[in-house]
């Protein structure tokens, strides 16, 4: 995509604010929809739209060049995230002629929780209804032309520092293998999806480095000068997300494991 084009950015939280700001920075007429009235970054025009309810769809461009749905529901439950991911997400559709749409999902349609390495061609079980939710939206998507999923795993940046505050707090953490992305990678990535002249239908969007729970505990205390905290053994449970596609088709990680992320955010970094 180039200067001129309309991209319109369903959700500007964290990950579509970023994402939005790269492709205002190139000169696009860049859009972005909430539910609240707020501050607009710096080049994107803010329109308040309710896509769970369909208030303010009317206001819409017909035409677009592209449409990212990077939206998050209100609440936690089913039926806020049907109204959000697979309703709302299908009035959206039928409000703009977008040339491309890329869905943001999860890797929570996966099932695997052994260790198992997973990919886009591994089949989506998902056991909880968050994931069932968002493959159904992902249906949703399957008849649009260019319609390209996104499933990232767990965002971590600014703001989302769990794993630091488990660490400090002394948490053992567990055999258990987790998978994250940076949110300034998960915008690269996103904003990356636009620019592929033949793109695949689904994506895995994660660093390179799977790693299991307490390694990444251990490795944060040792950082800041903790004492280490002894922690269980046994087989590594969850899943491990592989990110070959995605890394052939171009895009490539600024933070590729979680010691270069977990570093900046230590430092001050990575605002």
């Amino acid at each position: 995509m180039s200067a001129g084009r309309v991209v319109l950015v369903a959700g500007m939280g964290d990950v579509g604010s970023r994402m939005a700001l790269l492709r205002a920075a190139r000169g696009e007429d860049v859009m972005g929809l909430r539910r609240r009235d707020v501050a607009a970054p710096k080049g994107v025009r803010l329109l308040r739209t309710d896509l769970a309810s369909g208030e303010g769809l009317s206001r819409l461009p017909r035409r677009v060049d592209a449409l990212v749905f990077c939206a998050a529901p209100d609440r936690r439950d089913e039926p806020a995230y049907r109204a959000l991911y697979v309703d709302g997400l299908r009035r959206l559709m039928d409000a703009c002629d977008a040339a491309r749409v890329v869905f943001v999902s999860s890797t929570a349609v996966y099932g695997e929780d052994a260790g198992e390495w997973v990919d886009e061609a591994t089949p989506a079980r998902p056991p909880a209804f968050n994931g069932r939710v968002l493959l159904d939206a992902e249906r949703v998507l399957s008849d649009w032309p260019e319609g390209v999923v996104l499933r990232l795993s767990g965002i971590y940046g600014p703001g989302r520092e769990s794993m630091l505050r488990k660490a400090r707090a002394g948490d053992a953490g567990a055999p258990r293998w987790t998978n994250r992305i940076h949110v300034d990678d998960a915008a690269s990535a996103l904003s990356h999806l636009l620019d592929l002249p033949h793109p695949q239908p689904v994506y895995l969007g994660n660093d390179d480095e799977p790693s299991l729970e307490h390694e990444v505990l251990d490795w944060v205390r040792a950082r800041e000068g903790l004492p280490p905290v002894a922690t269980a053994t046994g087989p590594g449970s969850g899943r491990r997300v592989r990110n070959a596609r995605l890394r052939a088709s171009g895009w490539a990680p600024r933070y590729p494991d979680y010691r270069s992320g977990y570093a900046g955010l230590l430092d001050g970094a990575g605002v």
